[in-house]
């Protein structure tokens, strides 16, 4: 189901709870909602489409990718982006790492450990903070 984004950001900073397979149907959500966003959108959190959980899902070099209780166990090489955002208007700064390894569960909730590098570190990146309460 599509979802419209949420934009409040009282809604936003509040960190997300984890998740279940209860929330299965989120993670689904959220693929049919990037799907519709494709043209301006790389990239949701689930508190986007207003479920306090920790679950996101990103364009991984054309082919989307959904985790569940996503957490950056390893950086490295900072720098400064500049992003924007669905739920914010206009861009702001934010220090990003070109390599992270992220530890989450896949869609059987089984743990999995993925290194991303480039954009899709990036992307990983800034949903990654959404689910802990923090906006750029």
């Amino acid at each position: 189901m599509i979802h419209e984004i949420v934009k409040d950001p009282v809604f936003l900073q509040q960190k997300s709870l984890p998740a279940t397979e209860a929330d299965l149907s989120t993670g689904l959500d959220l693929l049919d909602t990037l799907n519709a966003h494709r043209e301006t959108c790389v990239g949701l959190a689930a508190n986007m489409i207003g479920v306090s959980r920790r679950i996101i899902v990103f364009d991984d070099g054309g082919k989307p990718c959904l985790m569940f209780n996503p957490e950056i166990v390893q950086c490295s090489g900072p720098y400064e982006a500049e992003e924007g955002c669905l739920s914010l208007t206009g861009t702001r700064k934010a220090r990003r790492f070109r390599k992270v390894k992220v530890r989450y569960q896949d869609e059987h909730f089984r743990v999995r450990f993925r290194t991303l590098e480039g954009w899709s570190a990036q992307i990983a990146q800034h949903e990654i903070d959404h689910c802990s309460g923090i906006l750029i």
